[in-house]
């Protein structure tokens, strides 16, 4: 499958990343690396821009009252929305139409590459890129731990450009599922909503598409490449450009092989430290979505126990700032943004970054 994007690779640009490719062994991002930073343009000028305006007019009492820093969490939140529902719909379309990716076999999963899965990577990657520069521009605020957070994600999925497991792209970022319906749960405590219906069904939903998405299908998905992934440790892929267009005609490859292969330039196998690397995030990822879900049932219950609903307002001398117990929208655990992170009005995320 070519690469869908409706945007062709900009010459000048993949040029100029080109030295940076062939020094990382990338030898695919000149070809995607316009979608990389037109995406995290993208995701800039919705926070900064498309958000702000929107809210201000849609929901004046309450987003124009935030503080500087709440604004910022709920125009991330916004930025998260749009990402997750967008490349959740395109990576579901690639899975349907790409069928060089639906013919791959072990090789090609490994080592291959198709336009359409390398998009999907693209994409992931430019969020990535956004969520690094907008940690490290509030450090006060997300901390170290969360810059060495962005960075690995941002490392992990640039993995891909290898090309290197090009092929489960698609079918990690459908973890995503779930996200945007934790945005709107998010968006419903701030609304002034806990514990409405809809954020009774909204709930059902997020934890339904949790668990179908990130622990059935997201473990099962990683039993695949671990098996594909260790395979390739053991084993060389096949190298077209060694072969004479003769020896290419006798060849009983499948037709695909000649572009979803050409990028293979060498007879390597997975390097150990790659594997065990990914190996290493895929398995505590998949740990973190395991505890996730159960903090998860726990919060979404709390909304809905009378028990947990009762709220008890102290005030403390010289201070404007009540005092509450019960389940507040301000502390219990689905207030998040998806990204694994410490939010700027002091919350702690529930839900680990897709990988």
């Amino acid at each position: 499958m070519r690469d869908p994007f409706p945007i062709p690779p900009i010459p000048a640009l993949s040029e100029a990343v080109q030295p940076w490719a062939d020094y990382f062994g990338l030898p695919t991002l000149p070809l995607h690396i316009h979608e990389v930073l037109l995406m995290a343009s993208l995701y800039f000028f919705i926070g900064k821009v498309v958000s702000p305006i929107l809210s201000s007019r849609i929901f004046p009492t309450k987003y124009t009252t935030l503080s500087r820093s709440k604004k910022l969490s709920w125009d991330v939140h916004v930025v998260s929305f749009v990402q997750s529902t967008t490349i959740n719909v395109l990576a579901l379309w690639v899975m349907f139409t790409d069928e060089e990716r639906k013919n791959m076999d072990l090789q090609e999963r490994v080592w291959g590459y198709t336009g359409g899965a390398a998009m999907i990577q693209a994409l992931a990657a430019g969020y990535f890129l956004y969520d690094l520069i907008i940690t490290a521009a509030h450090l006060n605020i997300f901390g170290l731990g969360m810059l060495a957070h962005a960075i690995s994600a941002l490392a992990v999925y640039s993995f891909g450009f290898r090309p290197f497991l090009n092929y489960y792209s698609s079918n990690f970022i459908l973890w995503e599922l779930s996200s945007p319906f934790l945005n709107i749960h998010w968006f419903f405590d701030k609304l002034g909503m806990t514990g409405s219906k809809a954020q009774l069904y909204n709930g059902l939903m997020l934890i339904a598409t949790f668990f179908s998405c990130r622990l059935v299908w997201g473990t099962y998905q990683s039993f695949l490449v671990a098996r594909d992934l260790w395979a390739g440790v053991s084993s060389t892929p096949t190298v077209l450009t060694a072969l004479t267009p003769e020896e290419l005609l006798e060849a009983s490859f499948p037709s695909q092989y000649t572009n979803t292969m050409r990028f293979v330039t060498r007879p390597d196998s997975i390097p150990l430290w790659l594997a065990a690397v990914y190996t290493a995030s895929n398995l505590t990822l998949n740990s973190l979505n395991f505890y996730w879900f159960f903090k998860m049932i726990d919060a979404v219950r709390k909304r809905f126990d009378p028990k947990e609903q009762a709220v008890k307002v102290e005030k403390e001398p010289g201070q404007d700032k009540a005092v509450t117990t019960g389940a507040q929208p301000d502390n219990d655990e689905l207030k998040t943004r998806p990204r694994r992170r410490t939010l700027l009005d002091g919350e702690e995320a529930d839900e680990p970054p897709p990988i």
